[in-house]
């Protein structure tokens, strides 16, 4: 069988890490992934990666931040005054909450994720909970559709 190209549909399995090891995806046991190559299902980067595999082959390739979820932008992390949350929720670090923000007129709620609370303020970060992580990915081909 000829190796992975641009037109193929393939059935992977895979699993992604952070640097520190931790798991943060990966395909359910005995359940693998079909895809065609460009659909856009997993990362473009993670896509090249398998151009060239054939079954049975496992490749583990490293993503940077910016093919992946984004850098990570310091103007996105905002301290807030802690009575807006009064009478609503008590926020704690680690929450992520549907925050209202203005963005070009109009009002849209926003995921963010709480990462302190002192007296008066609580600091929360916009940024996905992912971006300026490197993820790795080990990736094994189990079949190809030509």
């Amino acid at each position: 069988m000829s190796p992975v190209a641009l037109t193929d549909t393939v059935t992977i399995t895979y699993k992604a890490t952070l640097k520190s090891g931790e798991v943060i995806d990966a395909t359910p046991e005995n359940k693998p992934l079909t895809l065609s190559i460009g659909d856009g299902k997993i990362f473009p980067a993670v896509e090249v990666s398998l151009l060239g595999m054939e079954p049975g082959q496992t490749r583990t390739v490293t993503i940077a931040p910016e093919d992946a979820y984004g850098p990570h932008y310091k103007e996105l992390v905002h301290t807030l005054p802690r009575s807006i949350f009064e009478g609503k929720i008590e926020p704690k670090p680690g929450m992520i909450l549907s925050l209202a923000l203005e963005k070009d007129g109009r009002e849209e709620q926003v995921p963010a994720t709480v990462l302190s609370v002192n007296n008066d303020t609580v600091t929360v970060d916009y940024n996905h909970p992912l971006a300026g992580k490197p993820i790795t990915y080990t990736v094994t081909l189990v079949g190809i559709n030509k």
